[in-house]
């Protein structure tokens, strides 16, 4: 089977759990040579050593609430002389809590690390893929991206937003080779409600029994990648969540009705 993903260079926010670090297995399979990103170097390196070829990543640790963190993590690995193929834009944290009892500094730290951070790493990287004359950005947004979500008010913006920016990316620059794939996921089983901000920005610390029951992220991962193999414009997965894209498209009111009587 020809492997489109073998050799390319692929650099992955939000590697150290979660849907991050399941693609960083499949892809390290599939023969790409990873940059893995997040807050912990540590955990990275972890993740590092359990890919095949292990030598052949790099590890990058950043902060997307930190823009020089951002611009530096993006200079460095350009100055290594790596430009990379693929941008999977995976980092991100989530929310549970009302609009009324969320402050505005937390809507604002999930501006800041769900979209404000993608963008300043995109921006930092665009101008070396379009002298090149090619370039990947693979977006992990989420449902609450296509329809917002009782108690993910901050969370949902930033992910409509992600998809306004990267939507307009595309049309811009495709005829300069560069892609992007939205992906939007539904409920995977990952520790995001665990380390989802309440209203006064502390942690939720609580395993949703949504998330508990989604899709595992090997079934996850794998999807992704072969959305990534085939440059689709958008996908979604996930369980019966999905439907909410086309009620959202076809029955809005049915929709409104559903996340109305949501409770969580």
């Amino acid at each position: 089977m020809n492997n489109k993903l073998a050799n390319t260079s692929i650099w992955i926010t939000g590697a150290s759990s979660g849907i991050g670090e399941g693609l960083a297995y499949v892809l390290a399979q599939r023969g790409a040579r990873l940059i893995l990103s997040a807050r912990r170097r540590e955990r990275l390196e972890t993740v590092r050593s359990a890919c095949m070829q292990a030598d052949h990543h790099l590890v990058e640790p950043l902060d997307l609430a930190d823009p020089a963190s951002l611009t530096a993590a993006a200079d460095q690995v350009l100055s290594s002389g790596m430009i990379p193929d693929i941008v999977i834009h995976n980092g991100g944290i989530s929310q549970r809590a009302l609009v009324t009892e969320t402050e505005l500094d937390v809507d604002r730290q999930l501006m800041d690390v769900n979209y404000f951070g993608p963008i300043t790493l995109t921006k930092a990287l665009l101008p070396k893929m379009l002298e090149r004359g090619s370039g990947h950005f693979v977006v992990i947004s989420s449902m609450a991206g296509k329809f917002g979500v009782p108690k993910r008010s901050a969370y949902a913006a930033a992910k409509h937003a992600l998809h306004g920016f990267f939507d307009t990316v595309r049309a811009e620059l495709y005829d300069a080779g560069i892609r992007v794939t939205v992906v939007c996921p539904g409920y995977i089983h990952t520790d995001l409600s665990l380390h989802a901000l309440v209203g006064d920005g502390s942690k939720h610390n609580i395993m949703d029994t949504t998330q508990a029951n989604g899709m595992t992220v090997a079934q996850c991962a794998n999807t992704i990648v072969r959305a990534i193999e085939k440059e689709k414009a958008e996908v979604y997965m996930g369980g019966k969540e999905v439907l909410g894209v086309y009620l959202k498209r076809f029955a809005p009111g049915v929709l409104n009705r559903i996340l109305r009587n949501r409770k969580s």
